[in-house]
């Protein structure tokens, strides 16, 4: 995984007198993965949170907190994309903010407290530090307008200003403050975009948000370990755990089994002038509702395995569908914005999955009944998929 600092002499004089811009396209280093490791734990926080306080206000504020939390993550992406993560002073201002990252995700469950600022403050050493580290890779790029970047940096201090306002006040206003720091990432990163000097790797770029999202699936399934582990084993208990790992490994096959592939070799194959715009709007924002759907179905998981012999409620019913759907959605929606068919089956197997899921929700029978149907539904769309691949386009 850490292939790129094989050939280099990282670590020696010479290494740490080179600049911090790689010298050509690399793969992705273990720092990064130390560094994702973290921000999936801060996922994790939030599913714990959004399962202890499953109302309409509480899914808001941990779409607020998962979006903060999500564009520290995907703009620090961006940060290494062109760095060199075998130079010294790469590694050294990444693990600050892994360790910045830390405090934030331990400290998820303060973020409509009155200990915000413990969320709030390292959520801006991780951003500031990805700033300033993005501005120095950039300056060291020869013969390019480096306009597009200083854009990016001086807009980004609108949403951080935005975030540390919200965190000072009361947690009835901190919502709607920081719902205008989620519109100023969406409108510095609008701008940012338009640009056409954006230098990214599609590979790097592709495998970050992968291994992001396999790390977040596997997550999920610790959770419900979690949750399970000192309690008393039941027939009820075993069949939802295993309705909970066949689901997981059935979305995990809707993103890698072929669309993972396809969406890095559109990405690759686009024009330079449009790297920017379409990497922020098929990684960096349509992953977001992604992300979410992981958490969704977290959730679901996670109320199940605590009540394996009740029948779901409302509530972990619609985690359940409304999860799996952003999953399965969502990625269809990165493979259309880069230039890819729209996926009609994934949309007709959502549908097919809601009716099912309304049918259960009259019957109210135990889990893995509801947790069997969306996963026949899955099982069907991958079958499909692979019997006739809508992206021929993908290898």
């Amino acid at each position: 995984m850490d292939g790129a600092a094989t050939g280099r002499d990282a670590g020696s004089p010479a290494a740490s007198r080179r600049g911090v811009r790689a010298s050509g396209p690399q793969g992705v280093a273990f720092v990064e993965l130390f560094f994702d490791l973290v921000f999936v734990f801060a996922v994790t926080q939030l599913t714990v949170q959004t399962a202890h306080d499953l109302t309409p206000v509480g899914v808001l504020r941990a779409i607020l907190v998962g979006w903060l939390i999500w564009w520290a993550w995907t703009q620090f992406t961006w940060t290494l994309n062109p760095a060199d993560t075998t130079h010294d002073r790469v590694r050294i201002l990444t693990l600050a903010a892994t360790a910045a990252a830390f405090v934030m995700a331990a400290s998820v469950p303060r973020a409509f407290t009155d200990e915000a600022l413990w969320f709030a403050l390292p959520y801006l050493a991780v951003r500031l530090l990805g700033l300033g580290l993005q501005v120095l890779v950039e300056m060291e790029r020869e013969g390019a307008d480096h306009a597009a970047v200083y854009r990016w940096a001086a807009a980004s201090l609108v949403g951080l200003v935005l975030v540390l306002v919200g965190a000072l006040v009361e947690p009835g206003l901190r919502s709607v403050i920081w719902l205008g720091a989620i519109g100023a990432d969406f409108a510095a990163a609008t701008l940012a975009g338009r640009a056409e000097t954006w230098d990214l790797n599609a590979a790097h770029i592709s495998e970050r948000h992968g291994l992001f999202v396999i790390i977040a699936l596997g997550e999920s399934l610790i959770v419900a370990a979690a949750a399970i582990a000192g309690a008393q084993v039941t027939s009820g208990l075993v069949l939802s755990v295993g309705g909970a790992i066949v689901l997981a490994c059935l979305l995990w096959w809707t993103y890698f089994g072929w669309l993972k592939d396809a969406l890095e070799h559109r990405f690759a194959a686009a024009r330079p002038d449009r790297l920017g715009s379409l990497a922020r709007d098929a990684f960096s924002f349509a992953h977001f509702p992604l992300v979410c759907g992981i958490v969704g179905f977290a959730v679901a998981v996670e109320e199940t395995v605590a009540h394996p012999d009740d029948p779901m409620t409302g509530p972990v019913l619609a985690a359940l569908g409304i999860g799996v759907a952003l999953f399965v959605a969502s990625s269809a929606l990165s493979l259309w914005r880069l230039g890819g068919p729209v996926l009609v089956a994934r949309l007709v197997a959502l549908a097919v999955m809601a009716a099912a899921l309304v049918v259960v929700a009259e019957i109210a029978p135990p889990p893995v009944v509801p947790l069997g149907a969306v996963a026949i539904v899955l099982f069907g769309l991958v079958v499909l998929e692979a019997v006739a691949p809508p992206d021929r386009r993908q290898g």
